[in-house]
């Protein structure tokens, strides 16, 4: 499948997503050095949300809508207020996705609502995100399916049998190229929560790409993911986790996105295929085996011993699993210390 006019697959290099998110902390010039910055760390696509608070939720700061979870990073605050510090502006989409394109990203969004859909649609975007806490909202993964273009849903919570209702659901409206994202739902995630051995099952379950949105620290997550057939790697990304910001605390830098873009792309590269014996690059390698050689002066009907022949290195010589086997035989001609010992010099 292709997004724009990249390659999604596992014959292609791993396509790694810069999410914007909430770090742009409300100002448009940063939203535009985030771009800069990914662009420059190597990433493939940049990422943002398009929603508002009001579409979100409703602004009521109590019961339902209050954050009490003392162990969330937006403890103590409203739903409503949340969403009000994270959201991206829709005036700023314009600018974003034209200087992402400028630096040869591809831009696109998460809508949470049809409403959004309609504004993307405007928009021109390549494809749909669909982010985990909508991955059940049925009519609006139906909207997105709908227009034909390609659609990454992120999986963090579903069961089995939920995604099955939402990959037939896609299908049925008419989504062709579906890529599903493994997940953990938490904020930030741990690598033992992971669980990405799930990557190859769900390829063999639904038939389509996979790929990680991950919220752990680092990169070794998402590398891993890799090397278990992840064709998509999204990462929430900002300038300096430093500055702060609604997603700061597990969002990675300039740094440490180019170090995902290399090792990612060299971890695809090192699957290559189930085979034994040299490649091609080791067969200069092969002398460097070891072998039997002669390590004195002999002359002819001289018989081998430990002190006379011995396996070193370079491999000109007869396999090492000759030794036992020559050891007393006589030899049938002159040999210099340094010989690689030969079958035609014995007997």
């Amino acid at each position: 499948m292709k997004i724009a006019n990249r390659s999604i697959g596992t014959d292609s290099a791993p396509f790694v997503i810069a999410e914007m998110s909430g770090n742009h902390n409300q100002s448009l010039q940063r939203a535009l050095d985030i771009v800069e910055a990914a662009a420059a760390a190597g990433a493939h696509a940049l990422k943002i949300q398009t929603y508002t608070a009001d579409t979100m939720t409703l602004d009521i700061a109590e019961g339902d809508f209050y954050i009490s979870d003392e162990k969330s990073l937006w403890h103590g605050q409203s739903l409503h207020k949340l969403y009000q510090q994270a959201y991206t502006p829709w005036e700023w989409h314009e600018p974003i996705f034209r200087r992402a394109r400028e630096l040869g990203m591809i831009a696109f969004s998460t809508p949470f609502d049809e409403s959004a859909i309609d504004f993307l649609e405007a928009l021109d975007v390549p494809c749909y995100k669909i982010a985990s806490f909508e991955n059940t909202d049925l009519p609006l993964l139906q909207k997105a399916a709908v227009t034909g273009k390609p659609l990454i849903v992120s999986t963090g919570m579903s069961t089995l049998a939920e995604l099955d209702e939402m990959v037939r659901t896609v299908r049925a409206a008419g989504c062709r190229d579906l890529v599903l994202l493994k997940c953990t739902s938490t904020y930030p995630a741990t690598p033992e929560n992971s669980h990405i051995r799930t990557i190859p099952h769900m390829r063999e379950m639904f038939g389509c790409e996979i790929g990680l949105s991950d919220h752990t620290a680092g990169i070794g997550t998402a590398v891993a993911a890799v090397a278990l057939g992840a064709s998509v790697v999204e990462k929430h990304f900002t300038l300096r986790r430093t500055d702060g910001g609604v997603d700061a605390a597990f969002s990675i830098e300039p740094d440490e996105l180019k170090a995902l873009v290399v090792e990612s792309e060299r971890a695809w590269q090192s699957l290559g295929e189930v085979r034994y014996g040299p490649t091609a690059a080791e067969r200069t390698s092969m002398v460097f085996r070891r072998s039997l050689y002669v390590v004195r002066d002999m002359k002819s009907g001289d018989m081998l011993t430990s002190d006379n022949l011995r396996i070193i290195r370079p491999g000109h010589g007869l396999p090492p699993k000759f030794y036992d086997l020559l050891l007393g035989k006589k030899v049938n001609r002159d040999l210099v210390r340094g010989t690689a010992l030969s079958l035609d010099f014995i007997g």
